[in-house]
């Protein structure tokens, strides 16, 4: 390690010893969008509903505000990781349900190998096991629950912001989302498939259908894609 990284890897463990991590989230969304919230939108604590939260801080695009002393829902459908984000974010609502087009069914649900592929589409879990060098660890049959039906019975009006990443289904479910009733300011969703041979896609169908429904692209960071409800930007908060 040279001079330069030392001091730099140094300067960085001591400001994570005193404030916590720059960003929790995989390529600095939270940073991003705190910024947005903060600059344009004018909301010091917004609300959040995180769809695939996976973990209570790793990979997280929630975290830094729940650091804040935001709150919100966090959905997470594998029972291992359910418990150990109620534990370590008490302040939020944990579900451990799925995320679908309908309430009151039932779908499986697969473990993978690696926990950020766990999917509750079988086509994805098996092309990651017969073409990405992972495992089905095991199928587990869990309840299903609307974005409409969660945002209905646990905030008094629509969250501020979605944070969504469930392999597969982003698209499906984004389309079942009542944008009349419930419309986010800002949404957060990842928009490129799984890979590890490079063969990876950027799911524009997203960014199609968003922007149709009055949605801009503030940020991409390959992974995720930031939109924020063109309406709010519109009305002169922007801060241009």
């Amino acid at each position: 390690m040279n001079y330069i990284a030392m001091v730099r890897n140094r300067v960085v463990n001591l400001w994570e010893k005193k404030y916590g991590k720059l960003t929790y989230a995989q390529c600095g969304e939270d940073v991003i969008m705190k910024y947005l919230f903060k600059n344009y939108l004018k909301k010091e604590k917004p609300s959040y509903l995180d769809i695939g939260a996976h973990h209570p801080t790793y990979l997280s695009n929630t975290f830094l505000f729940y650091k804040e002393k935001c709150y919100g829902v966090c959905v997470e459908p594998d029972p291992c990781l359910y418990t150990y984000i109620a534990k370590k974010r008490p302040r939020d609502i944990v579900l451990n349900v799925g995320v679908g087009l309908m309430d009151n069914v039932r779908s499986n649900f697969y473990v993978m190998k690696t926990k950020t592929l766990n999917t509750f589409s079988k086509e994805e879990a098996e092309r990651y096991q017969n073409h990405e060098n992972q495992k089905i660890e095991r199928i587990i049959e869990l309840p299903l629950l609307s974005v409409n039906t969660i945002i209905n019975r646990h905030f008094k009006e629509c969250p501020d912001l979605i944070s969504l990443d469930v392999e597969g289904l982003d698209y499906d479910i984004l389309t079942s989302i009542d944008f009349v009733k419930y419309r986010p300011n800002v949404i957060c969703v990842e928009t490129i498939t799984y890979s590890e041979n490079s063969t990876q896609r950027k799911l524009t169908e997203i960014s199609e259908y968003l922007i149709k429904n009055d949605y801009w692209i503030y940020a991409d960071t390959f992974i995720n894609t930031i939109f924020v409800d063109q309406k709010i930007m519109s009305k002169g908060n922007a801060g241009y």
